[in-house]
């Protein structure tokens, strides 16, 4: 098994969230794991990348070339773009529909919709509504874990039990918000599935 996964994203929408939960969830499963440094945090709003790969053998290096990434994971639109080129052409772009708007020349955002709608294998899923219909403003980026999971070839069970791990503390409605969250997004990419 091996998958090379770009996270995007603009500070503050839960990137890290998303990599520690796969990462908990492959760590759990005995796979290997690298994580390139998170690019772009240095404010809130700003555009937000990282590499993860995974694989059940050694990995070499932390980044992934160019037209590698199995997996292109963005919980902004734009930014789903802007890493596009990484994307193999067998691979999967997973993109949150709402654009967060922190530029003041942001494209129109059908263009950019139009763009990703392009893609041949993506799931474009508007993970802030979502949230919001379920009551979980805040889990936006765990519907989009959960839109992912049907790529990831990790167990969605092994991934719900790393989202209990990683926000257990905050409480038992925050883990149940969750984990609803993650089977919502988990439920639209089967349902949407286009390749």
């Amino acid at each position: 098994m091996k998958k090379d996964i770009i996270l995007a994203g603009v500070g503050g929408q839960g990137i890290l969230s998303i990599a520690a939960t796969i990462g908990m969830a492959a760590i759990e499963l005995g796979l290997q794991l690298k994580q390139a440094e998170v690019h772009g945090m240095s404010q809130r709003g700003g555009d937000v990348q990282s590499h993860l790969r995974l694989s059940s053998k050694k990995i070499a290096s932390d980044l992934i070339p160019k037209g590698k990434a199995d997996l292109v994971i963005s919980v902004e639109p734009m930014e789903a773009l802007r890493y596009l080129p990484m994307l193999s052409k067998e691979g999967w772009l997973i993109t949150n529909t709402n654009a967060f708007v922190n530029i003041p020349d942001y494209p129109e955002l059908q263009e950019v919709l139009d763009r990703i709608n392009a893609t041949p294998n993506h799931i474009a899923i508007d993970a802030d509504y979502i949230a919001k219909d379920i009551g979980s403003a805040k889990s936006s980026n765990i519907v989009i874990l959960g839109a992912s999971a049907p790529f990831l070839d990790i167990d969605p069970r092994n991934l719900e039990n790393a989202i209990k791990n990683i926000f257990g503390n905050k409480g038992e409605s925050v883990v149940q918000a969750n984990i609803e969250a993650f089977n919502e997004g988990l439920k639209f990419a089967l349902n949407n599935k286009c390749a």
